[in-house]
């Protein structure tokens, strides 16, 4: 099994965790494309977010950070964006709201459920469920049955066994990485573990992408 090591480094003004993958390249785990996926999937960089539907830094960053890094580098092809689920909690309201989103998921409507769950945040039940459900088209029998057999409980707590293994023990937490170049792949991905305002992604990304400018012009 891949072993990962975070190294302290300051990179740039901000004091950061830097992932040694051993010389390797990223797993495969950070980069797959699951349908939970924003942005253009050919992007030079990819930024990976580990959250929890019931973490009030996660609702922050949602609210305050993801608006402004969406309209920069994700909706302008320069970033790809990958959530993955890290409920706090064995049970409960986090885990049921990321299955819910997931059950969305079976239907097309990924992203429209996990908005409106990060967006209308407070009550995460079965009843928010279903009016959430409702108000972005789902069938819902078929939403419901998803829910009641907890469908995707399994691969919610795989994506949060991954996240442990990359060594986060709360939420939020990112990982930002290289994706496109074949050399690039192998550099050691910048963790960020915990909840930064936009300019430090916007600091991190500005500069991975200047390199990866530098490079195509070279």
């Amino acid at each position: 099994m891949q072993r990962f090591i975070w190294i302290a480094v300051i990179v740039g003004s901000v004091p950061l965790m830097v992932l040694s993958w051993g010389g390797g390249q990223a797993s495969d785990f950070l980069v797959r494309d699951d349908g939970r996926t924003r942005g253009n999937p050919q992007a030079p960089i990819t930024l990976v977010e580990y959250s929890d539907f019931t973490c009030g830094f996660c609702v922050k960053f949602f609210r305050e950070t993801w608006p402004r890094i969406r309209d920069k580098y994700i909706e302008t092809g320069k970033v790809r964006f990958l959530y993955r689920d890290f409920p706090r909690a064995l049970q409960g309201p986090g885990v049921d709201a990321a299955v819910a989103a997931r059950c969305a998921g079976d239907q097309g409507r990924y992203w429209q459920m996990h908005d409106r769950l990060f967006t209308n945040g407070g009550r995460l039940d079965e009843a928010a469920f279903q009016h959430h459900a409702k108000a972005i088209g789902l069938d819902q029998p078929l939403f419901m049955k998803c829910l009641e057999e907890a469908r995707h409980r399994g691969p919610v707590f795989q994506d949060r066994s991954e996240g442990v293994r990359l060594g986060f023990r709360g939420t939020p937490g990112f990982v930002l990485l290289w994706t496109k170049d074949e050399e690039r792949q192998k550099e050691s991905p910048i963790v960020l573990p915990g909840a930064f305002p936009f300019e430090v992604f916007e600091e991190q990304l500005d500069r991975l992408l200047g390199a990866s400018d530098a490079k195509g012009k070279g």
